[in-house]
């Protein structure tokens, strides 16, 4: 029996190229990483997920043993994962009878409008899911996750040798572009998601789905969805939410610290403590600093704030983001989101990443502002502890250099995605 390869397909991201795995699709079907409120099959029935069936890393079809409802009718078969419907018959699936089971076909990529559907060996064609437009995220975000499953993985060091390689004088530049890049990419999301569901319930799925960390980032999304704010502020049973959502949580592996009940009750402490704490986001953005950061200069930024405050002068020694988390009071601004946004519910590297990948990405999305300057600046948060080693022994921050920040963290990433891009094709 053979065993499955791993397709890749390289995409253009608004960017710059990145590449996907197959598997990354087969993941986002088995966490149920997907808005499953409105399924409807490229024939127009509408699709129900009972089960999704057990993953099959070797050979036939990717998920063995999924229950759905179809049109209504309740079916037991097989999930096969591609990028496009083609790759069906590019495969040669319909010769195989391994693949005679198979009672739904799952594409990344809408199928051309005069393209038939796959059909398996028996004749009988397979119903299509089309995941593209049900995704909760970026398709560079999913990207993003399995390259941080990746490192935190194995000791990649040799990953960075191609970076290790850079002039140093050219590698902080090259890193602040990278970041540059992912910022833009994560305001852009912010924005569309407050174009799709309004303001409060993207602030609101936003915060859980960083509270859920990678491994139940689609959970806590499902949870979103079915207890809007209104019901948290209501009061809601965390039991009852937990047991109750009709998702699948992942637990093996993770800290106690970090269960989703656990994450659940921050939650559910911080909504008690500022029920309204979206509209006080929102007024928070409007007091944010209104600049980006000088990419391919960085003692622009030193200059810059040195410029609008004459204190600041004596200061041209510190390094760019010493100078910035003075000059705009960084750490004052992380208590204040910590005691006036979240009642003092969330803390430490946590609260970073909420900052960086969530508050001011929808700041910034919401007042038209941009507070690049900060987000790069501020402090790193939750990454691998490979990560943080390559940035220190990049030399570009940590001990005796930069201060380690959340941009060059962001840009380590955005520069691993590249490589990842390059080395596939």
């Amino acid at each position: 029996m053979a065993i499955n390869t791993d397709s890749v397909a390289e995409m253009q991201g608004l960017y710059g190229p990145f590449t996907l795995t197959e598997k990354v699709v087969q993941k986002i079907w088995l966490r149920g990483d997907f808005d499953r409120t409105r399924l409807v099959l490229a024939d127009g029935r509408p699709l129900e997920i009972r089960a999704f069936g057990a993953w099959n890393l070797l050979g036939g079809p990717d998920f063995r043993g999924a229950q759905l409802v179809i049109g209504g009718e309740s079916i037991i078969g097989d999930i096969e994962v591609h990028f496009h419907v083609a790759d069906w018959r590019a495969h040669q699936h319909e010769t195989d009878r391994a693949y005679n089971h198979v009672a739904l076909h799952v594409v990344l990529f809408p199928p051309r409008a005069d393209e038939r559907p796959a059909v398996r060996g028996d004749g009988r064609e397979i119903p299509t899911l089309v995941l593209l437009p049900l995704l909760h995220r970026d398709l560079e975000e999913y990207a993003s996750d399995e390259a941080l499953e990746v490192i935190t993985a194995r000791d990649a060091w040799e990953k960075f040798a191609g970076l290790a390689a850079t002039p140093p004088e050219k590698l902080p530049g090259l890193l602040r572009e990278k970041a540059a890049d992912r910022w833009r990419q994560k305001v852009r999301f912010a924005k569309l998601r407050i174009e799709r569901v309004g303001w409060t319930a993207a602030a609101h799925c936003t915060a859980l789905e960083i509270l859920g960390y990678r491994h139940n980032r689609a959970a806590m999304l499902t949870v979103a969805t079915k207890y809007p704010l209104e019901a948290w502020a209501g009061g809601v049973e965390i039991a009852q939410v937990y047991a109750g959502s009709g998702t699948r949580w992942q637990t093996q592996g993770v800290r106690p610290a970090n269960h989703p009940r656990a994450r659940l009750r921050q939650y559910q402490a911080w909504v008690a403590a500022h029920p309204d704490w979206p509209g006080r986001l929102r007024e928070m953005a409007k007091t944010l600093p209104n600049a980006a950061w000088s990419c391919g200069d960085p003692a622009a930024d030193g200059a810059r704030l040195a410029a609008g405050s004459p204190r600041l002068q004596e200061f041209g020694g510190p390094t760019p983001t010493r100078l910035a988390r003075q000059s705009l009071g960084l750490a004052k601004r992380r208590e204040a989101f910590a005691r006036d946004l979240m009642g003092g519910a969330v803390g430490g590297t946590r609260l970073d990443n909420l900052v960086c990948d969530g508050f001011l990405p929808l700041a910034a999305a919401e007042a038209g502002n941009d507070p690049g300057i900060v987000w790069f600046h501020w402090f790193l948060g939750d990454v691998p502890g490979q990560m943080r080693s390559a940035l220190q022994k990049l030399g570009v921050a940590g001990r005796g250099a930069s201060p380690l920040c959340h941009g060059w963290g962001q840009g380590l990433l955005g520069w691993i995605l590249e490589h990842e891009a390059r080395a596939s094709r």
